[in-house]
């Protein structure tokens, strides 16, 4: 038994240990950087798709009604439309804290025209001055992600090597020497993504953006869209912090970004077209991790300071749910996982791993049979349960029934996991007493 015992612990340590690398790879620790840096914008973008489209036509029509609008407008065209533009420098600036070479690096690669129609003719011509949103909004994210990170990753090796830097000697201002050492490194990089560009144009007719979208955005997307692929992810991020180390070192490296770049996507859309262009592969998103499958945080685990208010007796957990319930009500759960604690406590582990991915797999079916609306709207993952599930599916009260009927659901499963803690801490108390004795 105790052999047993030993070879789970080794299992469970190296699991934590893999897991920490990838967390702290240095590529994906940027990634997870940058979108928390402009995180503030899309939720922005977010309140402002929901007055647009919910709030303004409720008392507004006709005319009136657009020219409210474009105050939404004005604030999507600055953020959802410029969106991979802004996380391409972010992510330059987190990588290489060199901002000027990715965006530079981005733009040499973006088609230098767009095809437009003729209205009077019909016929599509090439124009030239002209950056299409799709590839500088939410729909060339991953794009810039790419190449905002090839192209530091590219500098950082060329400003490394001593022949190319040019020293100018004493005297210089800082600004001014640290300009020429990096000169010709940035010439390099910027010169290699453009002669990509060229032989890709005259070679091929196509661009690198496209050929991103095509061959790795379309399959990580198919992915992360699939409720099954989020829900391995999820599984294997929260047993990770019942191990002690944040769920946020697996999910959010691995599906974060991508589950982000979807509901950018749908706010995008809903902004232009309603609840009828958002796609049924973007159904599955980071709202619906945050809004419906981590109600009070990683594991649920509002529900079990529910049960532990309803049905407790045990002082200690109802002096550690009072305490917890506050940042709860709020999905900051901290206190929870370690003082109840969850972390290293097999019988809470189990609903604390499990409830989350039933929410979300209830969540993505009910919005896929028409039940509940899409979430079309980033709110912040910090807004309270019911009203959270009300803003980001734009005003559906239906969505707020739906986490009524998780939170007693998470509350019914927690609760025969949280007797069975109780009785493991009152044995433990028993020969705590009995030793002392």
């Amino acid at each position: 038994m105790a052999d047993g015992q030993g070879k789970g612990q080794a299992f469970l340590d190296k699991f934590a240990e893999i897991s920490g690398r990838i967390g702290s790879e240095v590529h994906l620790r940027s990634l997870r950087d940058a979108f928390a840096t402009i995180m503030p914008l899309y939720i922005g973008a977010g309140i402002a798709v929901l007055i647009n489209n919910v709030v303004f036509p409720l008392f507004l029509s006709d005319q009136a009604l657009a020219n409210a609008q474009y105050w939404g407008n004005a604030l999507t065209q600055g953020t959802l439309s410029v969106s991979a533009i802004l996380l391409c420098a972010v992510v330059g600036y987190r990588h290489a804290h060199n901002m000027v070479i990715a965006l530079a690096s981005l733009f040499v690669t973006l088609p230098q025209g767009v095809e437009v129609t003729v209205e009077e003719s019909g016929a599509i011509q090439l124009t030239g001055g002209l950056f299409s949103t799709g590839n500088t909004g939410t729909s060339g994210l991953f794009a810039a992600i790419i190449i905002g990170l090839l192209a530091t990753e590219l500098f950082i090796k060329l400003a490394n090597v001593d022949r190319l830097k040019i020293n100018l000697g004493e005297g210089v201002p800082p600004a001014v020497a640290d300009s020429f050492n990096v000169m010709i490194p940035m010439l390099l990089t910027i010169s290699v993504f453009g002669l990509v560009a060229t032989v890709l144009h005259v070679g091929f007719g196509t661009d690198v953006p496209t050929l991103i979208k095509t061959f790795v955005q379309a399959p990580l997307q198919s992915l992360n869209s699939n409720i099954w692929g989020v829900v391995i992810i999820y599984t294997f991020a929260n047993l990770l912090f019942c191990l002690g180390i944040h769920q946020s070192a697996i999910s959010g490296v691995l599906a974060e970004p991508m589950l982000t770049i979807l509901i950018t996507e749908n706010m995008d859309a809903f902004a232009s077209g309603g609840f009828a262009a958002i796609q049924p592969d973007h159904f599955m998103n980071m709202q619906i991790v945050n809004t419906f499958g981590l109600i009070g945080g990683s594991g649920c685990t509002l529900c079990l300071l529910i049960a532990t208010f309803l049905f407790s007796k045990n002082k200690t957990s109802k002096t550690v749910g009072s305490l917890a319930l506050g940042p709860g009500i709020f999905n900051i759960n901290e206190p929870v996982i370690y003082g109840y604690p969850i972390v290293y406590n097999l019988p809470l582990m189990i609903p604390f791993v499990l409830v989350p991915d039933l929410f979300m797999i209830i969540t993505y079916f009910a919005t896929v049979a028409g039940l509940v609306n899409p979430c079309v709207v980033m709110v912040p993952w910090t807004t309270p349960v019911f009203i959270s599930g009300f803003l980001a599916t734009a005003g559906d009260f239906r969505a707020v029934i739906l986490q009524v009927i998780l939170v007693a659901l998470g509350v019914a499963i927690y609760l025969p996991f949280m007797k069975v803690h109780e009785r493991v801490m009152a044995k433990q108390a028993e020969e705590a007493a009995l030793e002392a004795a």
